[in-house]
């Protein structure tokens, strides 16, 4: 698992890189073999909160764990932080998930249309892969602080791979949340309508975004590599009509990072 971030999810990045290099059960049931750890960083640019236009720079964290000897890992982006319970090998698997969501800050709307604090997003997630080259994968958080709403990401994604070279996907993107969650990004009550000079507006639960995305894992190597991810996101519904969106903001939210990886050998 990398610890991409995807578009609309800040960082607590400490907090991200350490749970990131957690060991996954399968490396810990072959006790006969060693542990080939990649570890690495990064920059990537995502937009500062759902549905802004300005963009920023942040740390692109790379981290994971496998068996001695077993191919690449596979980690999507978009997918959340976590662990998977039962052996990678496994076409179905499942496991919890956690994001970290940054403060939405007045100052960078550009507008008094409140904060929204810090988030932890905490989850679980089920994936499949009906054949080698196909992954389905749900993830549904819920949020302690900050906008406190429901959210559930959901992705296919098309994997080519080559045993020790290379890890590619990519596929389409769709992310629901409940009220709480557009309220808190795209809402705007009376009061706030008359300190911002917004029409107000109540949007309801739904689908807010739909997109893709891109990944790729590559040895440069025997122990160097490289890894990226380019995606994008087109804010729709209630979430596409808010004031915010339209007057402060934009649609299309456009992300993507690159950074270097060390991988070594553990026995």
């Amino acid at each position: 698992m990398n610890a991409a971030l995807i578009p609309f999810r800040g960082a607590a990045l400490l907090g991200a890189a350490a749970l990131s290099l957690l060991p996954a059960p399968a490396a810990a049931q072959d006790s006969g073999r060693g542990t080939t750890v990649m570890a690495g960083v990064g920059a990537q640019a995502y937009p500062k909160f759902v549905g802004a236009d300005d963009y920023g720079i942040f740390p692109y964290f790379i981290g994971s764990f496998r068996r001695e000897g077993s191919p690449l890992n596979f980690s999507a982006p978009g997918d959340g932080l976590g662990i998977t319970l039962l052996s990678r090998d496994n076409a179905f698997n499942f496991g919890p998930s956690v994001e970290f969501v940054a403060e939405r800050e007045e100052d960078d709307v550009g507008a008094p249309v409140g904060n929204v604090g810090f988030t932890v997003e905490a989850g679980g997630f089920v994936e499949l892969f009906p054949t080698q080259n196909f992954r389905l994968r749900a993830e549904v958080r819920k949020g302690i602080g900050g906008h406190e709403g429901l959210v559930s990401d959901l992705s296919a994604d098309f994997v080519v791979r080559d045993r020790d070279t290379y890890v590619f996907s990519i596929g389409p993107r769709a992310r629901w949340a409940d009220d709480n969650y557009h309220d808190a990004y795209f809402g705007v009550t009376p009061a706030v309508a008359v300190a911002s000079g917004l029409p107000a507006y109540n949007p309801s639960s739904g689908f807010y975004s739909v997109g893709a995305a891109a990944g790729l894992t590559y040895k440069l190597g025997r122990n160097w590599g490289m890894q990226g991810y380019l995606g994008y996101d087109r804010l729709v519904g209630d979430a596409a009509d808010s004031p915010i969106v339209r007057n402060l903001g934009s649609r299309d939210q456009f992300s993507g990072g690159a950074g270097l990886f060390f991988e070594f050998t553990i026995r």
